[in-house]
């Protein structure tokens, strides 16, 4: 782990830390760190299944089907 020192708004910080529930500054930029990186790879994926949802590659018809769920 690189030890990195920056300028960090502390207002920003604290509402970041109360949102996220985390208790020390390392915990808060590590945690926000990580979320960025997990919403931005779930936008990615969405992304990719409305690509393939629009080229047909489900049947719609079938998922809309709630008998076809497992019981």
């Amino acid at each position: 782990m690189a030890r990195t020192v920056i300028d960090i708004d502390d207002e920003l910080l604290d509402q970041v830390a109360k949102t996220l529930g985390t208790k020390s500054k390392k915990e808060t930029v590590n945690t926000a760190l990580a979320e960025i990186l997990e919403i931005h790879r779930r936008a990615l994926a969405l992304t990719r299944l409305r690509e393939a949802a629009a080229e047909g590659a489900f049947d719609l018809e079938l998922l809309g089907d709630k008998r076809n769920y497992r019981r």
